[in-house]
């Protein structure tokens, strides 16, 4: 309990509000997001119906170096923001080592919170965090992509398909379909963790303004993955 107590009194009662809201917010959608794409127009769900269609083609299709082509293609977003990441939690741990003089020209900016070192450094450690987190789904994305690209090269010929009859082309394209999708939907998750880095920046400035910046991140990502634009184009009958 006296743990409890102290742990508490580390960080103001707004601080630790606003750190909560960061995390129930970030899960929640996630959460969200998922389940709804499930029922609801959004852009990863119908991305996932393109890659599915894209693996079905696949199968009629005699030479497919096209298809590595795209593949690698694709594979080269994550692999780009995991080495950028890798700089990023450098950085923050260079300003971590180094924290004192760090703290102090914070403070020097307007409306910035006047902290001590100690809960400056515990800012840092929460944007290494995400970094890290962002890493991890980055580098797995890159993983799955390899394996979509493995699927796409040991798919049977296309005269396979049509003389023997235990080979499904939708059953390929199901499975194939789905670990590119799994692919891009880790690689998502890795953005989304960039996107909400910056609402994490926003508590150094106050507490309200870390809350502000979750909230105003999430509608952001929202309105980007059910209500955009691209999203009416990928919905919209070829």
């Amino acid at each position: 309990m006296n743990t409890l107590l102290t742990l508490l009194k580390f960080l103001p009662l707004i601080d630790w509000l606003a750190l909560g809201l960061f995390f129930v917010g970030w899960a929640g959608y996630a959460r969200f997001a998922k389940q709804r794409s499930l029922t609801k127009a959004s852009v990863l769900g119908a991305t996932n119906r393109e890659r599915r269609r894209w693996m079905l083609q696949t199968t009629y299709r005699e030479v497919r170096v096209i298809d590595g082509v795209v593949v690698q293609s694709l594979s080269t977003s994550p692999s780009f923001f995991a080495s950028t990441t890798i700089l990023i939690i450098g950085g923050l741990l260079a300003v971590l080592g180094a924290s004192d003089q760090a703290s102090e020209l914070v403070r020097e900016i307007p409306f910035a919170a006047r902290t001590s070192t100690l809960v400056f450094d515990l800012k840092l450690v929460l944007l290494a965090g995400i970094f890290v987190y962002a890493f991890f789904r980055f580098t797995w994305s890159m993983r799955q992509y390899t394996f979509g690209a493995l699927l796409v090269a040991a798919a049977p010929e296309s005269k396979q398909f049509e003389a023997d009859p235990s080979l499904s082309r939708e059953a390929f394209a199901d499975r194939a379909g789905k670990v590119v999708g799994l692919a891009a939907e880790t690689f998502n998750d890795g953005l989304r963790a960039y996107y909400l880095a910056f609402a994490a920046v926003a508590w150094f400035f106050s507490p309200w303004a870390f809350i502000a910046g979750t909230a105003g991140v999430i509608y952001i990502l929202y309105q980007r993955e059910f209500r955009s634009e691209v999203l009416k184009a990928l919905e919209a009958e070829v």
